[in-house]
């Protein structure tokens, strides 16, 4: 039966988007030019940079120095910061697909790494201070606090998916095969970012169909609902006030439903279960973040 539904809703969807054929087009295109002017050009350099960083043995390297901070804190072996950091600077989708690289090369253990999603996912500081602080707000000093709640939402939610102390590995971080050549490396970086970078573009323009029925609605619940389902263009939709900076923190702690596609597009082999409860936390812990500092700002 609930097939059946499922083929009655996608026959219903597909006449739907013949009848509206000509608003589909300009979604597509709405899609297409949101990929080659903003995504592309802030996240494929990240893709690529992050690939010839765990292929160079950077993850190795900063995990030697960083395993006493990661394993007491999160019960996660050291490498797995290099998808903290990454993450934290370089935006969704990085830091989960740098979380599977990591696994991949079997340098994380499959639940560390599924634990990681929970927390290293996150939104960049130029997302937040351009987009949100000087694009909403008017001020760059807002999207600053932005960005820093919510990554301290991220680590706290961390936290709570510590694991238990028994799975824990030793204090010397594993080191399954040497670094490879950057030439060697070089190649692979472009050609993992290329097919990452696809993944998320892909989604991006199905999104921007998706949303064409919401985009009518308007006002902070028009706001909310379609930064839930897409971020970009929720954040447009924000008013410069208590209540939309309490929705911008919220929605940058969810990210939202194209950016949830987008990373499990990334992290083949791994189980998302713990990713969609960290960013459900997230979101939480931001929007009681913003409610006890938003007095400094309205």
């Amino acid at each position: 039966m609930k097939r059946k539904l499922l083929y009655l809703f996608l026959l219903l969807t597909m006449a739907a988007l013949l009848y509206w054929s000509q608003d589909v087009r300009a979604g597509v295109q709405e899609g297409i030019s949101l990929c080659l002017q903003s995504a592309i050009p802030s996240l494929f350099p990240f893709f690529v940079v992050s690939s010839l960083l765990i292929d160079l043995g950077f993850a190795d390297a900063l995990g030697r120095r960083l395993e006493g901070l990661m394993q007491p804190l999160f019960h996660v072996g050291g490498a797995g910061a290099a998808a903290l950091v990454l993450g934290v600077l370089g935006g969704y989708p990085v830091g989960a697909g740098t979380a599977a690289s990591l696994y991949s090369q079997q340098v994380l253990s499959r639940d560390e790494a599924q634990r990681l999603l929970a927390f290293c996912n996150n939104c960049s500081p130029a997302f937040a201070v351009n987009i949100l602080g000087l694009g909403v707000f008017g001020s760059g000093r807002i999207g600053l606090c932005l960005w820093l709640i919510h990554v301290l939402a991220a680590l706290i939610t961390g936290l709570f998916f510590r694991g238990k102390a028994s799975e824990r590995r030793s204090a010397r971080l594993r080191r399954v095969k040497k670094p490879l050549p950057f030439s060697e490396a070089f190649v692979k970086a472009a050609g993992s970012g290329a097919r990452s970078m696809a993944g998320v573009c892909a989604f991006i323009i199905l999104f921007s169909v998706l949303l064409l029925p919401l985009r009518r609605m308007s006002g902070e619940s028009g706001a909310l609902l379609i930064g839930f389902t897409e971020l970009f263009n929720g954040a447009a939709l924000l008013s410069a006030d208590r209540l939309g900076f309490l929705t911008a923190a919220g929605l940058l702690g969810w990210g939202g439903l194209s950016v949830h596609c987008q990373t499990l597009s990334v992290i083949p082999g791994l189980s998302s279960r713990y990713y969609w409860m960290g960013k459900s936390i997230q979101c939480v812990l931001s929007v009681l973040l913003a409610a006890a500092v938003s007095p400094l700002f309205f």
